[in-house]
């Protein structure tokens, strides 16, 4: 790779990441390729390849960015309240995750084909984004809630976010998959992320 400026560098891989993000609205992980995805960039599709390997990589980095969002968002709660209630962080917490809808996404679909198909450096750069949102909702907990132990914070994180990486496909469905689930007499009951979010939080506090 022909030596570049960082903020050159930071710009591409950006670049590179939006556009795989806006062919993800309306196609599937699988059916998404790089040469998909370069020829909605502004430079040629082998380029792609200075910046990321596989289009798993790519995913990966589109994930790492929707953690971070979130972590922002988080710490937006932890600065703007100096008290909250059950009722009110888990209104909170649960708008966030409706807010990252496509955090959702990518948690529930291909998430161990983004991982094992991704270089090692760039797994650990996501793992440690994805650390510091455990221990942001962690220090969301410490703020808000004295009187929760530490093992029961410990059991909340452990519950909380294996929970959330199931709730889009229950949260997001499709009009052939409501008929399917009619037709198999499911008995499915519609829940929002909001809903599905707000009342797992609050029976974890």
């Amino acid at each position: 790779m022909p030596k570049v400026s960082a903020e050159f560098s930071s710009n591409r891989r950006e670049e590179i990441i939006s556009a795989c993000e806006k062919l993800y609205q309306t196609m599937n992980f699988k059916d998404i390729t790089i040469i998909e995805i370069g020829k909605i960039t502004s430079f040629t599709r082998t380029s792609i390849y200075n910046y990321f390997n596989t289009k798993e990589e790519i995913f990966l980095a589109l994930h790492q960015k929707e953690y971070e969002l979130w972590i922002i968002e988080l710490e937006q709660i932890i600065s703007s309240h100096e008290k909250l209630t059950r009722e009110e962080f888990a209104d909170l917490l649960a708008k966030s995750l409706q807010n990252r809808e496509q955090l959702l996404k990518l948690m529930s679909m291909n998430h161990f084909d983004m991982e094992m198909n991704s270089r090692q450096e760039n797994l650990i750069e996501f793992k440690k984004v994805y650390g510091q949102s455990l221990r942001t909702v962690k220090k969301c907990l410490d703020k808000f809630f004295c009187d929760m132990s530490e093992n029961d914070k410990e059991k909340f994180l452990y519950v909380f976010f294996p929970f959330i990486y199931g709730i889009y496909p229950y949260a997001v469905v499709n009009q052939k998959q409501i008929d399917a689930m009619d037709a198999a007499e499911t008995n499915f009951v519609y829940h929002t992320i909001y809903e599905l979010a707000y009342n797992c939080i609050l029976k974890l506090l």
